[in-house]
């Protein structure tokens, strides 16, 4: 019998994290049955003790907003991927004791556009410039061979998102929100904004639409999401992100290989149904 492990989410607020039930599905159909994984409301200011008070039966932590910026000088070392976007939600305890970090946004947006046939595009279109933008202009820079538009609400953000794409060597262009729906017309979409904040585009959608990534799961779908749908465009949601990269952590933090990709998608789904 091998010791128990844990592992968590941590964030704030994290009530409603889906990672409890798409981490606990992957344990029971790897068989780690002595594994366990729980959910802490954590902000940034119990960040360091809390990890401090951290046994030797830990294995690893998914981080949600606001720790993925804030645990990194806790770290012991980060890969190329978190430092890209000087963003961490995966800490895996290594067996020497220190502290791992990556990111598996990046690497997840793209599994989840391959899942969907897409492995290249000429340029893309990026809605919003929060954290989740920039990794979704990571992850382009991976996978787009032109020139990236992103449409923002403000100057400074505007000024934020050409500086990622230096860093990211990655062509973008800014473009105020107000022509938003311009967007819509490039091969691949990604929606990185909050609840409601693309309603009023999806009266714009074109009659060919290609491809939108929404990066929202609940509620959905977004009236863009269901606009682009019936219009007969390819959608991918937050869903499949969340899947995609909790199949990442997992892979990372048990050692084993692959990861249960449909059966913790099909507990997502059930759990966000029964919500």
């Amino acid at each position: 019998m091998t010791a128990p492990r844990r592992a968590a989410v941590l964030g704030s607020p994290i009530a409603h994290s889906l990672s409890p039930v798409l981490h606990r599905t992957a344990y029971a159909e790897l068989g780690l049955a002595d594994w366990s994984y729980d959910r802490f409301d954590v902000d940034e200011t119990a960040l360091p003790e809390f990890l401090a008070n951290l046994g030797p039966d830990w294995a690893g932590l998914s981080l949600t907003m606001p720790l993925k910026r804030a645990v990194i000088p806790l770290l012991d070392e980060i890969s190329e991927t978190a430092a890209s976007v000087e963003a961490v939600n995966t800490v895996v305890f290594t067996r020497d004791g220190r502290r791992a970090g990556d990111n598996t946004d990046i690497p997840g947006m793209v599994a989840a556009l391959r899942e969907r046939g897409i492995e290249e595009v000429d340029s893309a279109a990026i809605l919003g410039a929060g954290a989740t933008a920039s990794s979704a202009l990571a992850a382009l820079a991976r996978i787009c061979t032109g020139e990236v538009v992103v449409y923002v609400r403000s100057d400074a953000r505007a000024a934020e998102m050409r500086q990622w794409g230096e860093r990211l060597d990655i062509e973008v262009r800014t473009e105020d929100w107000a022509d938003a729906a311009e967007a819509l017309h490039r091969p691949l979409v990604i929606a990185t904004t909050p609840a409601g904040a693309t309603d009023a585009l999806s009266g714009t959608v074109p009659e060919r639409p290609a491809t939108l990534f929404d990066v929202l799961y609940d509620p959905w779908p977004t009236e863009l999401a269901a606009r682009w749908s019936a219009y007969g465009g390819a959608v991918v949601s937050g869903l499949d992100l969340l899947v995609h990269q909790a199949v990442l952590q997992v892979e990372q933090m048990t050692g084993r290989t692959p990861a249960p990709l449909d059966a913790m998608r099909k507990a997502g789904e059930h759990a966000l149904a029964a919500r």
